[in-house]
Parts: structure tokens; sequence; C-alpha cells
């Protein structure tokens, strides 16, 4: 029987510091349909991140959400992207942290946010996932992404991972469903909630 995954509701858990709410994301990437991993081209050249639409905007972003005080950063990072883009992965590198508003809340200390951002290395994509009705899928290349980020911070987050992902080699990407060094974002049935953060309100 195949576990359902639901989501968290409410922000009893969620984590602040100095007034500033944290949210944890990650920048999800893998290889091109038809890239060999031992082509001649970069690694970079090889790879289309995904990004996702937001409730009651035309922008895309990347998964992102609330980090609450029973998981770690990583975790957190993990979870939104499995509920906010139904992918799962390897969580490879720390991109940075940046501190960004509300849309709405721009001129209130309540909007501020803190979010820590990681790459993710996708060996998964799911077909359904919790946050599919309010967040649907687009993968695109580098060049597409910078595009569409119309944020400062994820224009920066982007750069971040443009810069670790340059000098690698092709072969250098993860078979699917072999293990990684730093933390596998896998499904875990004895965790079945899962956030609902349909009404996202961070630029992201």
């Amino acid at each position: 029987m195949a576990t359902v995954i639901q989501a968290r509701v409410g922000r009893e858990k969620q984590r602040y510091e100095d007034k500033l709410r944290l949210v944890a994301g990650v920048i999800p990437y893998r290889l091109k349909a038809g890239v060999e991993k031992n082509q001649s081209m970069s690694f970079l050249d090889g790879l289309e991140i995904l990004m996702i639409s937001t409730p009651k905007r035309d922008d895309l972003v990347f998964p992102k959400g609330g980090w609450e005080n029973d998981e770690t950063v990583e975790e957190a990072a993990c979870r939104e992207a499995l509920e906010e883009a139904g992918v799962m992965g390897n969580i490879r590198e720390n991109l940075g942290t940046w501190v960004f508003r509300s849309k709405s809340k721009q001129n209130c200390q309540e909007g501020a946010c803190k979010g820590y951002m990681f790459t993710l290395e996708v060996t998964e994509q799911l077909d359904s996932y919790p946050e599919q009705s309010t967040h649907h899928r687009r993968w695109v290349n580098v060049s597409e992404a910078w595009e569409l980020c119309r944020y400062e911070w994820m224009q920066e987050a982007l750069g971040a991972f443009v810069r670790l992902q340059s000098a690698k080699p092709l072969s250098h990407f993860t078979e699917m469903g072999e293990p990684s060094l730093p933390l596998i974002c896998q499904l875990k049935p004895s965790k079945a909630e899962r956030l609902d953060t349909g009404a996202i309100d961070v630029l992201c």
C-alpha cells in the first residue's frame, strides 16, 4: 500500500530568529534527458533546474517554506522539496542565507524571512505530491532560470549555484538511486504528515 503524503498545517512549530521567520529551500537539479555522463560538456551545461509556480502569482520560484522546530534545516529543505515539487534526492551544498520580505508585507516586520538555501540533486520525481494543485513544476535550463528569477535573493542563490557547479565534470553526477554523502532526502512513511503552505507569502 502506497504511503499517502499529507501536509502539515499551521505555524505552531515555526522557528523564528530576531523576529525573522526562518525558512529553508532548495534549487533542485538533474541531468538533461539524453545527456550522457561521458559527453564533453561542462556539468552546468548538462543540467536543468526545477522551478515551481506560486498561488495567485505568475512567477516561478524555487521550493521553499517554513523551518520547524522538530527538524534540522536540511530536513526542512528536503520536506519542502517533496511537498511543493514532489521531488526527492541528495542535498549536496549549502548555497547561503538570505533575508527578504513578503511581497504583501514589505513595510512591516512580520513579513521578514531568513532563508537557508541548498542544492538538491534530484533522483526521484513523484507523480503526485501534496501541493500539486497550487505548485506546478517546470524544468528549465540555467539560462531560463536566470530570466525567471524575479527577486534579487533568488538571483544571488542561483549565482551561488552556478559558481559551485561550473567546474564539475558530468561524471560527478550521481546515478539514479545512488547514495549521497551529505544527506539523502527520502520519503519517510512514519512521518506522513507534511506542511501545507498553499498560502506562501514570501518572495521566493
